[in-house]
Order: C-alpha cells, then structure tokens, then sequence
C-alpha cells in the first residue's frame, strides 16, 4: 500500500463533501499539472491518503482511499488528463494543521512542506505514521 495527500480548498470541495459520496467515492478532477498526475497512474485501489482542507483550515482532516485507478478526467476532452476516485473513510480525530508538521522535525521533508503547490503528492510510510499519530490515530 503507497499513502498519498490530497489538497483541496474547502470552499470548492470539502471533506464533509467528500464524506457525502459514500462507498462510491468522487472523482478527483481537474487536475492538470502532469507531475500529480502521474502520481494519481501510480495508484492502486486502497492506497490510503489523507485529505487536507488548504487555503482555509490548512489542516488535515480525513483519511481517503482510492476506490477507483486511474482513468480520463470527466471534466475535459484533453486525454492527457486523467484522475483516481477517492473515499473518504474516517474523519481524523484532531485536525493536524500545516503549521504543527512545519513545527516537527521528523516532517521537514514531507512533500506538504516542499512542494506547497502540488494538490495531490506522496507520503512516506514513516511521515503516515507520525502524521496518524498527531492526529489520535
């Protein structure tokens, strides 16, 4: 199992949104920077991520799954665009806010930290764990 992070401003799409869609999950569209998209065709169905609220919250606040592999985006015509479906599948029990992985060593080099930008990234078993932890998992 590969961990990934999905970024998405809570006024677009919330997790509480996310939740919503049940079982089936949602696509994760409109994505169009290809080195996020080559992470969503490197994804396996249950790979786990969390979902972070950013611009507002900035805060992680769900654990997701990918539900489905990667296909073409709904959302354009363009084939060099595709995306995953995701799941949400539980609510992190204590947000965990950028600032605290900014303020924790062990984190310095999480793709959240380094690449700000990028709205869908990978995760290191080690930082899941420690990140699972902040967050009462």
């Amino acid at each position: 199992m590969a961990y990934w992070l999905f970024k998405s401003e809570p006024n677009a799409w919330s997790w509480d949104q996310q939740k919503a869609k049940g079982d089936a999950g949602e696509e994760w569209d409109g994505i169009r920077n290809y080195q996020a998209r080559n992470f969503m065709r490197q994804m396996a169905i249950g790979d786990r991520a969390f979902f972070y609220h950013s611009n507002k919250g900035l805060e992680i606040v769900g654990i997701a799954e990918v539900c489905a592999l990667s296909h073409p985006d709904s959302t354009t015509d363009d084939e060099r665009w595709d995306c995953v479906n995701i799941k949400a599948v539980k609510d992190m029990p204590v947000p965990v806010t950028l600032k605290q992985i900014k303020a924790t060593p062990e984190l310095a080099e999480m793709s959240l930290v380094k690449s700000m930008r990028l709205s869908v990234q990978p995760v290191t078993a080690q930082e899941w764990a420690l990140v699972c932890k902040m967050g009462g998992l």
